[in-house]
């Protein structure tokens, strides 16, 4: 997923419903510490559904969903996959996001830094929305351990505006790294 590019944002998406997709809009603004303003996910405790019927005191990792473009890419032309169609806040380019460590932060635009916490963990809405996918983006791979494609989730330590085009730059924790997991 490497290019000579530097890397940068491609689409920002939002939903105020809890909808499968989200939809493309001109800019998300990112708030620190609750995630992107207005989106149904927005909050300092979880709001995906199945973990507030676990526990909705839990505090939310999932605030900001980036997903790299090289992903919809590699899916066609078995599935027509667009920015936002999976959920995604933030459709990357150029950043391998799969391979960041846990705490890895990217600077977004001028202000904002978002600071990753894990994997997504696609589900069975991803299967809904388009059959066969799923085993595309949550496989075994040859070792017999889980491969999570479906991008990263991370939470907002400084806010901003976020709107295509704009650059990301990243910082790598202090070693040893701990590799993205499942959140």
């Amino acid at each position: 997923m490497s290019t000579d590019a530097p890397a940068r944002v491609l689409g920002v998406y939002s939903s105020a419903e809890h909808a499968f997709s989200k939809q493309p809009v001109d800019e998300i603004e990112l708030v620190a510490g609750l995630g992107v303003a207005g989106d149904s996910h927005q909050g300092a405790q979880v709001r995906h559904r199945s973990r507030v019927a676990a526990d909705p005191t839990q505090p939310n990792l999932r605030q900001v969903h980036l997903m790299h473009t090289e992903l919809f890419d590699e899916l066609r032309p078995d599935f027509d996959i667009k920015g936002g169609d999976l959920g995604e806040n933030i459709t990357t380019q150029g950043i391998d996001l799969l391979s960041l460590p846990t705490g890895a932060t990217l600077r977004i635009g001028e202000t904002a830094l978002v600071t990753l916490t894990g994997l997504r963990n696609p589900c069975q809405q991803i299967e809904a929305f388009r059959p066969g996918l799923l085993k595309r983006v949550a496989y075994k791979d040859a070792d017999g351990q889980l491969v999570r494609k479906a991008g990263v989730m991370g939470v907002v330590v400084l806010g901003g505006i976020i709107r295509p085009g704009d650059g990301i730059d990243l910082t790598l924790p202090p070693e040893p790294h701990v590799a993205l997991e499942r959140v």
